[in-house]
């Protein structure tokens, strides 16, 4: 029962935390931040904490370099980090947050129908009726009555769709890769310092890098607040699914999208219509659906000695 209650609550401590990362990205753009520019910090706050967690325990030693695990780390740079990231941020510009905590949900709806093309699933009537469902809620998400600063703005819900559907594409990679030597700290520091050499670039580019007048504020915290609770919510959620299994961990995404709609709410005092609440309702039921059958409970005798840094 211990064992029970310290797994839930882990998985709503790292849900809670990871869900405000879009309002605080929200607080940024407000403060004048543009998406180049935040992309940019964040990888590189990235790149700093996660290569001196690799430094204090010695791995960085013994990062793989071999051809496999270098198309590894260009496809979770390119494909995992700098285009979904881009594509989220730039949604969380035009978007309210809490719409966008919804789209980033959707990760698991894009898996289903790509594995059915490549073979790597059998049909399945419940599933299928999941991923119906997800396409149901954005409809919602994007209905003229919807709680958009804009009717024209429906097209970014569109943008930041972009992003669960490159996660999705990441993750059928790296399910499918030889490269295994790597772990999931190695990977996310490799493909982070990759997306840099792209995102700084284009952060110098569009003059997106500048230091405020009036010296580091609110959004400037913002920035690395959300690029931490990114990071350590990752961790968190690697050290979930190795001690609770895949199932039990698939549902921190209920959670950090329920929380990022109520964090948005709290921060920025966001307010949504029925059609808003509706799509959360049916994405829910969606990703329910999608979900192996198999109880979650179960899953809390798996046990890794591997820390997987």
């Amino acid at each position: 029962m211990k064992r029970l209650f310290l797994a839930y609550a882990a998985l709503f401590a790292i849900g809670t935390a990871w869900g405000s990362s879009m309002p605080l990205v929200k607080i940024a753009v407000g403060g004048g931040h543009v998406p180049t520019g935040i992309m940019a910090v964040q990888l590189g706050l990235t790149v700093v904490v996660v290569g001196a967690i690799l430094g204090l325990s010695g791995r960085w030693r013994q990062i793989p370099l071999d051809a496999a695990h270098l198309r590894l780390y260009g496809v979770v740079g390119m494909i995992g980090m700098a285009i979904p990231h881009f594509a989220s941020l730039t949604g969380t510009a035009h978007l309210p947050a809490g719409v966008m905590s919804i789209i980033m949900s959707l990760v698991p709806l894009f898996v289903l129908p790509l594995s059915l093309v490549l073979g790597l699933e059998g049909f399945r009537p419940r599933r299928l009726i999941g991923v119906l469902l997800g396409g149901v809620a954005i409809i919602l998400l994007t209905a003229p009555e919807a709680s958009l600063p804009a009717p024209g703005l429906w097209v970014w819900v569109l943008v930041g769709a972009v992003a669960p559907l490159f996660y999705a594409l990441e993750g059928m990679y790296v399910s499918q890769t030889p490269a295994r030597q790597a772990g999931p700290f190695v990977v996310l520091w490799m493909g982070s310092a990759l997306a840099l050499m792209i995102a700084l670039p284009l952060a110098i580019v569009t003059g997106a890098l500048h230091w405020p007048e009036d010296g580091l504020g609110v959004p400037e915290l913002a920035i690395a607040g959300s690029g931490a609770v990114s990071v350590f919510g990752y961790a968190g959620y690697i050290a979930l699914l190795r001690h609770t299994g895949p199932v039990f961990g698939a549902q921190v995404s209920y959670i950090v999208t329920g929380m990022g709609v109520v964090w948005a709410m709290l921060l920025l005092g966001e307010r949504y219509s029925n059609w808003v609440w509706g799509a959360l309702a049916v994405l829910f039921v969606g990703l329910f659906l999608v979900q192996p059958r198999r109880n979650p409970l179960d899953e809390l005798r798996v046990e890794t000695g591997d820390d997987g840094v």
